[in-house]
C-alpha cells in the first residue's frame, strides 16, 4: 500500500463532521464529545464572563419555559451554542403506556435570583452604609464605576494613586495667612478677574492633564464649574479675616463635595494646579510673597472643608439612593415625584436636598422636600421644568416610576423653632408651596401649641394652585391655620383669591409684628417678599429663607 493511500484512509469522514466541530448535535442528557485540540477548554474553577443583557428582538430569541440550556460547541477559536432539536419525548417501546413529555406542574415556587449589581467602589467613610436595594426597573446606575467614569476610561479603584498624596508640609502644620497676605489674594483675584473664565478653565485644564483620573468626577460642560469656582475664592479672599464666618461657609460646601467623590487627599493636588493658573493670569503683581500667600490660604480651605466633610463621614453617606415610586403631572410644567430612599433618610421640614438624575451625571440641583418625615420614610420633590433647565425637565418630563435619583444629604435652616411659640407667617409661590406645605404638616403633627400659621399661596393662574384645595381641607380641621390664594390673572381665579403679586398681597394685611416669616419661591418673589416684609414690622432676623445657600446650585 502506497504512502498515499495511507494518509487517505486515516483521514475521517466527511459526512457530518466539519473541522473543529463535533459529531453531531449533542442532546440534552447525552455526553459531550472532547473539545478540538486545537481549541482547549478554559479552566473548569474559572467561570465565564456573562454576557451583556439585551432585549429580545423577537418571540423567536426567548428560550422555552423550562428548557436546558444547549451546551458550548467549539469552532476554531469561537464559542457558539449547539442548539438540540425539539424533544419529542422520551423513545418507549411499543404497547407500552405512553409517557407524557410536558412534565407535571411544580408545587413550589421556583426561586428567581436577584439580577447582578454593578460592581461598586465604596469609600472608606461610606463603608458602614449598605443601601438596602441596588436594583430596581429602568434602573440607570450612577456611582463609581458606572457608565460616566468608564466613558472618559477612568479605571475607579478603592486606592487612590499615589499622586494624588499631599507632598511636603502638612495643611495642618501651614500657619494661617495674616493681613498682609489676604492684602496680596484679594490684589491678585483682581488682576485675573478679566480674564476669570480663562484663568479656571486653564486650572482645570491643568488638573485633568496631571490627574486624569479626577475628570470623571465633573459633569461634561464645565462653564458653571468655572463661575462658582471663582465665586468661591472670592467669598474665601472676603471671609478668611473672620474665622467663624470662613468655617461656617467652608464646612458645609466640604460635606457637598463628599457626593461628588473628593477624598482629603485630593485638595493638595487641587491646591498645587490652582497656584499654577493663578501664576499665569495674576499679572506683573505676581511673585513669591503672593504664591507664599495664596498656599497659606488654600491649606486653610482644605483644611475646613476636609474637616466638614470627616464630621459629616462619621453619620452619614456621600449620597443615598432614591427610587420614584410615583409620578403625577400637576401640571403641565410641574411634577410631583414621590421617592423611596434605599435607607434612612434624615431630614426636617422646610429643608433642600440636591438631586443628581441618570440622565446628566455629575450635575446636581437643590429641590425642597414637599412634605414632612413620614411614618413610611417616603420623601415628596415638587418640580417645575424651566427653560433650559436639564435637570427640571428631566424629573418632569422623562423620569417614571422604577428610575433611581441620587440625593445628598438634607440641608437649610428654613425649619420651625417648636419651643419657641411665635406665630408663623408662610408664603409660598409656585412650586414654593411645597417646603411651605411641609411646614404645617410639621405643626399639624407636633401641636400648634397656642400659636398662629398664616400661609399665603400665589400663582399667575387659578391652574397652577394645585395643593390649593389640599391645603385648605386642613386648614377646616384646624381653627390656627388661614389659607389665602393669589393670583396675578383675574379669570378663573378660586372664591376667596387676593388679585395681584404675591409680596403686595401680604402687605394688605400688614402689620406683621411677632411674626416669624417664611418665603420660598422664584429668587425674584423671594427677595421682594423679604423687603416687603421688613418694611411691614418683621425683623431681619425673623425672615427666613434659603435663597443664596440654593442659588448656586439651581436650574
Amino acid at each position: 500500500m502506497s504512502t498515499r493511500q495511507l494518509v487517505r484512509e486515516s483521514r475521517p469522514s466527511k459526512a457530518g463532521v466539519g473541522r473543529g466541530t463535533a459529531a453531531g448535535p449533542v442532546l440534552p442528557g447525552a455526553e459531550a464529545a472532547p473539545a478540538s485540540p486545537s481549541a482547549p477548554a478554559e479552566p473548569a474553577d474559572e467561570p465565564p464572563t456573562a454576557p451583556e443583557p439585551r432585549e429580545p428582538s423577537g418571540a423567536a430569541e426567548q428560550p422555552a419555559a423550562g428548557a436546558e440550556s444547549a451546551p458550548a460547541v467549539v469552532v476554531g477559536s469561537r464559542s457558539v451554542s449547539a442548539v438540540p432539536p425539539p424533544a419529542l419525548g422520551p423513545v418507549r417501546p411499543p404497547g407500552l403506556t405512553p409517557v407524557p413529555a410536558v412534565p407535571a406542574k411544580p408545587t413550589w415556587a421556583p426561586a428567581v435570583p436577584a439580577p447582578a449589581a454593578p460592581a461598586v467602589a465604596v469609600a472608606p467613610a461610606a463603608a458602614p452604609f449598605e443601601p438596602l436595594f441596588r436594583q430596581a426597573p429602568a434602573l440607570n446606575w450612577v456611582g463609581p464605576d458606572d457608565r460616566w467614569t468608564r466613558a472618559w476610561g477612568v479605571q475607579t479603584a478603592v486606592e487612590a494613586p499615589a499622586a494624588l498624596e499631599p507632598v511636603g508640609a502638612a495643611e495642618a502644620d501651614v500657619e494661617p495667612p495674616g493681613a498682609e497676605d489676604l492684602v496680596l489674594v484679594r490684589a491678585c483675584l483682581a488682576a485675573v478677574a478679566p480674564d476669570a473664565d480663562r484663568a479656571m478653565a486653564h486650572f482645570h485644564a491643568l488638573m485633568f492633564l496631571r490627574h486624569p483620573e479626577l475628570r470623571a468626577m465633573f459633569p461634561a460642560a464645565m462653564d458653571e464649574q468655572r463661575t462658582r469656582l471663582f465665586q468661591a475664592l472670592r467669598l474665601c479672599a472676603s471671609r478668611a479675616g473672620d474665622p467663624e464666618a470662613l468655617r461656617a461657609y467652608l464646612g458645609p460646601l466640604g460635606r457637598r463635595h463628599r457626593k461628588y467623590g473628593a477624598l482629603s487627599r485630593h485638595y493638595a493636588s487641587v491646591a498645587d494646579c490652582l497656584v499654577a493658573a493663578l501664576a499665569r493670569y495674576g499679572g506683573s503683581g505676581w511673585d513669591g510673597r503672593t504664591e507664599a500667600a495664596w498656599r497659606r490660604l488654600l491649606a486653610l480651605v482644605s483644611r475646613l472643608m476636609v474637616e466638614g466633610a470627616e464630621e459629616e463621614a462619621r453619620s452619614a453617606p456621600p449620597w443615598w439612593q432614591a427610587e420614584v415610586v410615583e409620578h403625577r403631572q400637576a401640571t403641565p410644567d410641574v411634577a410631583v415625584l414621590t421617592l423611596r430612599p434605599d435607607q434612612a433618610y434624615p431630614f426636617r421640614a422646610g429643608q433642600w436636598a440636591a438631586v443628581e438624575t441618570p440622565w446628566w451625571p455629575r450635575v446636581w440641583r437643590p429641590y425642597s422636600f414637599g412634605s414632612a418625615p413620614r411614618p413610611d420614610g417616603l420623601l415628596t420633590l415638587h418640580v417645575k421644568a424651566v427653560q433650559a433647565g436639564w435637570v427640571s425637565n428631566a424629573l418632569v418630563h422623562r423620569a417614571r416610576p422604577g428610575d433611581v435619583l441620587r440625593l445628598g444629604a438634607a440641608e437649610g435652616t428654613m425649619t420651625v423653632d417648636h419651643a419657641a411659640g411665635e406665630d408663623l407667617l408662610c408664603v409660598g409661590g409656585g412650586t414654593g408651596i411645597g417646603p411651605v406645605a411641609a411646614l404645617v404638616e410639621e405643626v399639624a403633627q407636633r401641636g400648634a401649641a397656642g400659636r398662629r400659621v398664616e400661609v399665603f399661596y400665589g400663582a399667575r393662574r387659578a391652574a397652577e394652585l394645585y395643593r390649593l384645595e389640599e391645603l385648605r381641607e386642613l386648614a377646616d380641621r384646624h381653627a390656627w391655620l388661614t389659607v389665602r390664594p393669589v393670583v396675578s390673572e383675574a379669570a378663573g381665579a378660586p372664591a376667596g383669591a387676593l388679585l395681584g403679586d404675591l409680596p403686595d398681597a401680604v402687605a394688605r394685611y400688614a402689620p406683621w409684628h411677632g411674626f416669624a416669616a417664611y418665603l420660598s419661591g422664584p429668587a425674584a418673589m423671594v427677595r421682594s417678599g423679604a423687603a416687603v416684609l421688613r418694611r411691614c414690622g418683621v425683623p431681619e432676623g425673623s425672615v427666613r429663607h434659603d435663597l443664596a445657600a440654593r442659588e448656586d446650585g439651581r436650574d
